[in-house]
């Protein structure tokens, strides 16, 4: 649709349709070119581009952004999708970045929503201008109120729930769960999930932005709780960081992790970390984009205006070496 507002009565009768499948091409850099192929089906797209900006709450440096951002390209590159991609951990600053993609004109805003209330303004802004939404990763519980057609993520606070009833069947009772950005709504119910199936469970706040004050902070925790049996990161960059406190502290405490990069597959494959929760963030920018591409292709609402769930999923001992090829490529 050349029209954002036709875009939205078409939307308001559309059908519910699967996922398109994944097979397709990548593309290198925040701009992802013409598609050269759609996915499984051999042939070009013959869809207008589209202008979409996919605008997270990254903050530098933590591999997970760099998962999610290839998906996202993969499918830009198949739907002959502009995509460009920003991102600002503070909440304030990523509603400045929204406003700023309305006022460019784009066809399409994928949008992480770690501190909802911050950009509710921005986003209505975007809603009023006939822009469509999707939000993914985080905000799977405000999407619809706050003008998303529809979220990809996992249900944090049942993964922390699926996390908790896994330590518990093993007899932790004590575990410490890791928040690296205090207020942000997904790592908060992950921990708040724990803690509903293990009530012994403690809370650290950490500054994750500072791998040095994460590792001095933890390493200072465990020298002084002994009696904690597990920890929990709530990244893969901060369980990797958890890891160097354990043992400077000189502690045996049991490590276990949500998400994934390919360093920490292999310390599950290693016996180093017990699990992890994979949300499969590749998923997530994939189907964020290829949704927006399909609403505009057809009207279409992926989802039905239910969350469509990409985990959680728990790597172990068992499967790990299944994952590890996928994570090195970059994809898991």
């Amino acid at each position: 649709m050349s029209s954002k507002h036709s875009w939205r009565k078409i939307a308001a009768a559309a059908l519910v349709v699967p996922l398109l499948g994944l097979a397709a091409c990548s593309s290198e850099g925040g701009r992802a070119p013409a598609a050269e192929a759609a996915g499984g089906g051999g042939n070009a797209v013959t869809t207008p581009e589209l202008k979409i900006a996919l605008i997270t709450h990254a903050p530098a440096g933590d591999t997970f952004w760099d998962i999610l951002r290839k998906g996202a390209e993969e499918a830009a590159s198949k739907d002959n999708v502009s995509l460009q991609y920003l991102n600002d951990e503070d909440g304030g600053r990523q509603a400045q970045l929204i406003e700023q993609a309305v006022d460019q004109g784009v066809d399409g805003i994928a949008v992480t929503l770690a501190k909802p209330d911050a950009m509710a303004s921005a986003l209505k802004k975007a809603a009023d201008a006939g822009i469509p939404i999707v939000s993914l990763n985080a905000g799977e519980d405000r999407f619809k109120e706050l003008g998303a057609f529809t979220h990809f993520g996992s249900d944090e606070k049942l993964a922390g729930e699926a996390v908790g009833e896994r330590l518990a069947e093993d007899g932790y009772g004590h575990p410490i769960c890791v928040i690296q950005a205090q207020g942000h709504v997904g790592l908060e119910n992950r921990c708040a999930g724990v803690k509903a199936k293990v009530p012994g469970t403690e809370i650290l706040y950490v500054q994750g932005t500072d791998m040095t004050q994460v590792e001095s902070t933890v390493t200072a925790k465990l020298q002084s709780t002994r009696d904690a049996d597990v920890i929990i990161g709530l990244g893969a960059p901060i369980t990797l960081t958890i890891l160097k406190s354990a043992e400077t502290a000189g502690s045996e405490i049991k490590v276990a992790s949500f998400d994934m990069n390919p360093e920490l597959a292999q310390k599950i494959v290693d016996g180093e970390v017990i699990f992890t929760v994979d949300q499969q963030p590749w998923l997530q920018g994939y189907g964020a984009v290829d949704a927006i591409w399909q609403a505009h292709r057809g009207g279409f609402q992926i989802g039905g205006g239910q969350p469509v769930l990409t985990g959680p999923t728990i790597i172990d001992a068992e499967n790990a070496d299944a994952v590890l090829e996928f994570a090195a490529e970059g994809i898991r």
